[in-house]
């Protein structure tokens, strides 16, 4: 069993990146580590991993509840002008390159994909914007869970969904390595901008141990044959955040639940 298990419930396309950091963190600190591909937020409510890479409102809703097991240390800051040098992303609205779509506006009774019901990038965003355009009565047509970014896109290219709302890391990142989406994708709208996912460290650990990781995590840019990595996943450095940090989603989640709009449609 390896000294510390890190978690991903995150895109796939990313896994490359959080392989690498699983080891820069092993090999930094002297132990042996483990990176496991969860399925199931029980194991992050459940306090299984020790490091998390996890999306920010699953971590709201679990802080709420009085369950948050794990306290975010960094979040990345992504390559390019439109992010401001902030640890920040965008959920970018794709409709097919043929499509008589132009702006989210179009999109009432069209077929809507979402990744998971748990993803801010994917449905905690449109959520809040369709609560916050007064559309809590039935705006999309048919509602599909796909399970993945990247199965949304792939639907989407294909005709079999008119839109989706990506994560605008994930959507570059498949972008770049499959130039074929370029020809078949068009951006139409832009949600957000929301604080991007975190990394977290459980509890169990002292703020010491949290401050040695932090650190790890805020020099990955300088480290000898990092640079590579981490442009494979758009990320220019990572940056420390704190729960503060993430107000944004906690702002976003109250306001669809004082709506009495949790659920998409």
């Amino acid at each position: 069993m390896a000294d510390l298990r890190f978690g991903t419930f995150l895109a796939p396309n990313m896994m490359p990146v959080y392989t690498a950091i699983a080891d820069a963190v092993g090999d930094s600190l002297g132990l042996t580590t483990e990176l496991v591909v969860e399925t199931d937020y029980e194991n992050c409510r459940n306090d299984v991993n020790d490091v998390c890479f996890v999306c920010s409102l699953p971590y709201v809703h679990f802080e709420r509840e009085g369950v948050a097991p794990a306290v975010p240390i960094a979040a990345p800051v992504l390559q390019g002008d439109r992010y401001a040098d902030r640890p920040i992303y965008f959920s970018d609205v794709i409709v097919a390159v043929d499509s008589d779509l132009r702006t989210f506006a179009d999109l009432r009774g069209r077929s809507w994909a979402y990744n998971e019901p748990l993803s801010q990038s994917g449905y905690g965003i449109t959520r809040y914007h369709l609560v916050s355009t007064g559309e809590t009565n039935g705006y999309f047509g048919d509602v599909i869970e796909a399970g993945y970014h990247e199965t949304s896109i792939r639907m989407v290219a294909a005709g079999q969904v008119d839109a989706s709302a990506i994560d605008s890391q994930v959507l570059g990142v498949e972008m770049r390595d499959h130039p074929e989406l370029n020809e078949q994708l068009r951006i139409i709208d832009a949600l957000g901008p929301s604080t991007i996912q975190p990394v977290a460290v459980s509890k169990r650990f002292d703020q010491q141990f949290r401050d040695d990781v932090t650190d790890i995590f805020l020099n990955l840019h300088t480290r000898e044959g990092f640079r590579r990595i981490l442009d494979h996943g758009m990320v220019e450095r990572f940056v420390a955040v704190g729960p503060s940090d993430y107000d944004d989603i906690r702002m976003m989640l109250e306001a669809c639940e004082r709506a009495g709009f949790m659920e998409i449609r």
